[in-house]
């Protein structure tokens, strides 16, 4: 297996030079320019102009994409002209905020529909099923934004029983005061994505439960007089459970990725607040440092769902 991931690991390397330089390219046709920002009645035109002709805003592409790859390398991500900081440090300080926020969600999540699932596999066209599978199909189809703004709504401001914004309350200065202040910012949200983002293992898992109690070992284990109890969870549960194992990797990446509107409504400082103000105020230094952040990610999990499901399902091996 050793020998799988050293050889992904290479074939990595390539994918993430092509997306680097598509990152750039794109980047590089969009409107502006990292100083249109900066644009005031109180600095001219002149001092702008200078500041282009510094950073090589003419340069040719590939020489401005060779010097951003060099920098890189030298863990120079660029300067942020919104915060007036590295970028590098910029986003150290929101990563353990959205991190935290998506490990809290994906616990709540697979606790949410791992017992789903499994239900409504089990009791299949039964009532229960039913009213499992109207649940996925209605959070499937509520637009995420949508369902985000009505929990702040309901809890936040019409219940009172969530803070509606940032990360941690202002007084709070340390200790377990802290941490239960933090916990208690990343509830709601986590909650409200953990609702929302369970459809699609409940559906598959339910799918994997239907379609294991019609296998001949599972007719095999019934003509020997096997307890259903037994067979369900000796067979039918481990073996369902496999391929839900693979999609690990995928949702750590998926979470991050889906942060963005969350953290967008509550107002929590985290990478996707940080991807959106970068956007607005067209900090392109930030821009590409996450966008290539992301398909790193992303690259990663896939590298992990392969590893993961190679390790608890002996029957995959790939020489």
């Amino acid at each position: 297996m050793w020998k799988t991931i050293l050889r992904r690991l290479l074939v990595m390397i390539p994918e993430i030079i092509l997306l680097s330089i598509l990152i750039f390219i794109l980047a590089k046709l969009m409107p502006g320019d990292p100083f249109t920002g900066m644009v005031t009645p109180q600095t001219s035109a002149a001092q702008i102009e200078q500041l282009r002709i510094k950073a090589g805003v003419y340069d040719p592409w590939y020489i401005q994409y060779y010097h951003w790859i060099v920098k890189m390398f030298h863990g120079d991500l660029g300067i942020s002209y919104q915060f007036k900081t590295p970028v590098g440090t910029l986003i150290a300080s929101r990563m353990w905020n959205t991190l935290w926020l998506s490990l809290i969600t994906m616990i709540l999540s697979y606790l949410l529909a791992i017992p789903l699932g499994l239900t409504a596999g089990r009791y299949e066209n039964t009532k229960l099923d039913n009213f499992i599978m109207f649940y996925t199909f209605v959070a499937y189809a509520i637009p995420a934004f949508v369902f985000y703004l009505l929990g702040v709504w309901l809890f936040g401001y019409k219940l009172g029983w969530f803070p509606t914004s940032g990360s941690v309350d202002v007084d709070v200065t340390g200790g377990l005061s802290y941490l239960l202040s933090r916990l208690k910012h990343m509830i709601l949200p986590a909650i409200l994505m953990a609702l929302i983002s369970v459809t699609s293992v409940v559906q598959y898992l339910r799918s994997e439960v239907i379609d294991n109690k019609n296998q001949d070992y599972v007719k095999t284990a019934r003509a020997k007089g096997v307890p259903e109890k037994q067979i369900f969870k000796r067979h039918i549960f481990r073996n369902s459970l496999l391929p839900i194992a693979a999609f690990l990797g995928y949702s750590i990446t998926g979470l991050l990725g889906g942060s963005i509107f969350v953290e967008q409504i509550f107002n929590y400082p985290g990478m996707g607040l940080l991807f959106m103000d970068s956007i607005m105020n067209r900090d392109y230094s930030v821009i590409t440092a996450l966008v290539l952040l992301y398909g790193i990610l992303t690259l990663i999990g896939s590298l992990l769902s392969d590893i993961i499901l190679s390790i608890v399902d002996p029957r995959v091996r790939i020489e």
